[in-house]
């Protein structure tokens, strides 16, 4: 079964303070959604991985440990 994309267009991306100077080559994401976090490559913002929060957490809690 596919899974409609939901609509991106109203997300506001932010970047991670360990992104380069000029914010040209970094990992965004988005907070703004119930249920799933929006990941893109700020170099292919056209493009975006969307990601169930609870493994986004999973991730995130995995690199800060």
């Amino acid at each position: 079964m596919r899974v409609p994309r939901p609509d991106l267009s109203s997300a506001a991306w932010r970047s991670s303070s360990y992104s380069n100077a000029n914010r040209g080559e970094c990992v965004e994401v988005s907070g703004d959604f119930l249920g799933f976090v929006p990941v893109r490559d700020s170099k292919n913002p056209g493009a975006a991985l969307v990601i169930p929060t609870a493994a986004w957490r999973a991730f995130v809690d995995h690199v800060k440990r």
